[in-house]
């Protein structure tokens, strides 16, 4: 018969540690990385209602916009994005192309929604 307990050695708990304490830190990696997903959806969701609101600010006014660039400013959620309008000319002169680019607030382009319209 054998002297020893039926317990475990101070190596097989130290090694069972290790591999909670990895799977612990994989965990919580990938809690970190939802939670960054989950704000950059937010802030694309509250680009894309201020990129719709300008463009369709656009339409409603049928106005025909000339070729240039215009700065616009919205704010969503209670947090403020910078927006530029981009009209090009298009092959058809009755067309004009306009891209909403909005941008976070440390100016890195978050979205852009493009429009065509027409001369009224």
């Amino acid at each position: 018969m054998n002297g020893r307990g039926g317990g475990f050695t101070l190596i097989e708990v130290l090694v069972a540690l290790a591999i909670v304490a990895m799977a612990l830190g994989a965990g919580l990696r990938a809690a970190g990385v939802l939670t960054d997903n989950a704000q950059r959806l937010a802030d694309v969701v509250a680009a894309q209602w201020c990129a719709e609101n300008e463009l369709t600010g656009l339409r409603v006014s049928r106005a025909y916009p000339g070729v240039g660039d215009a700065d616009f400013s919205c704010e969503q959620l209670g947090r403020s994005y910078a927006g530029k309008l981009v009209t090009r000319p298009t092959p058809n002169p009755n067309f004009r192309r306009v891209d909403a680019v909005v941008s976070d607030d440390q100016g890195r382009p978050l979205l852009t929604l493009s429009t065509v319209l027409a001369r009224q």
